[in-house]
């Protein structure tokens, strides 16, 4: 079965997870667009801005030139306000417009205390210390414990397909009737459902992987019946088209299925005072 204990990727010698990213490996065509970005998010919020990190391709090296987006997440010393989220759209827009290797970004905006709290210890405080790269300030995973593929992680990551679920009906009914808008929420929901996929099977295949055919592959070593499913899900994460008809199969079918399996193994998320992010 795919993942057999001694096949442990993105774990140490003590089974704990490693950061994936490192500015070291930010391929040479990106760094102009991360340099530009460390030092415009210094510019931009100053003495706002406790630390910033880089995750996604970008920081694991292996980033596309004109496919790949600019993935931020900022610790502020204050909740976010809508002037700093507008601040932060703003500097992304630049960015993407700026620089023709990048195509689309995104930044999180988060409080320190709010990135190191009990209820986000497993969540958005793993993320930080696992898959974000540090990039400007003090790195908060000096702050945070080190981290097992258990299932207290599995259910803390992304236990909450099934709040989610209803959401993504309402933008999929929201959105305009276009190609690219269905083409962005596929992207979208692809990805999530392939990484909830994966860390449904985490504590068994025992091991961490960013890449999506390789989490999806993980996945139907355990679910073969939903193997096709996740793989062409993982396909159009990287290659998404507007196709209404698997937006449909997502909501309708794999989401729900998914999300009840997960709450069957590994129990429900912790709910957010905001609501699903």
């Amino acid at each position: 079965m795919t993942g057999s204990p001694a096949h442990r990727p993105g774990l140490d010698a003590q089974g704990f997870l490693t950061r994936e990213g490192s500015l070291a490996r930010v391929p040479p065509a990106f760094r102009p667009v991360v340099a530009a970005a460390r030092d415009r998010l210094a510019d931009v919020f100053g003495h706002r801005l406790h630390s910033a990190y880089l995750y996604g391709s970008i920081p694991r090296g292996t980033a596309r030139v004109g496919r790949s987006d600019l993935d931020l997440l900022l610790a502020l010393h204050q909740e976010p306000t809508a002037a700093d989220r507008d601040d932060a759209r703003a500097l992304g827009a630049a960015l993407d417009e700026e620089f023709e290797q990048i195509d689309g970004h995104g930044t999180l905006l988060f409080s320190r205390e709010r990135l190191l709290s009990g209820l986000e210890r497993h969540d958005l405080g793993w993320f930080v210390a696992c898959l974000c790269t540090p990039l400007l300030g003090e790195d908060l995973a000096a702050c945070l414990p080190r981290y097992r593929p258990d299932a207290l992680l599995a259910r803390e990551t992304n236990g909450d397909l099934a709040v989610l679920l209803p959401h993504w009906r309402r933008r999929i009914a929201e959105a305009d009737d276009t190609e690219e808008a269905r083409r962005l929420l596929v992207r979208f929901m692809s990805r999530h459902l392939v990484r909830t996929g994966f860390t449904l099977v985490m504590p068994r295949w025992k091991g961490w992987t960013s890449d999506l055919h390789e989490m999806a592959e993980a996945f139907a070593g355990y679910y073969p019946e939903r193997g096709e499913q996740m793989r062409a899900a993982a396909a159009l994460g990287r290659e998404p088209a507007g196709d209404a008809a698997v937006l449909a199969a997502y909501v309708g079918d794999l989401g729900p299925w998914l999300a009840g399996e997960y709450a069957r193994l590994h129990g429900v998320k912790a709910p957010r005072p905001e609501g699903p992010r």
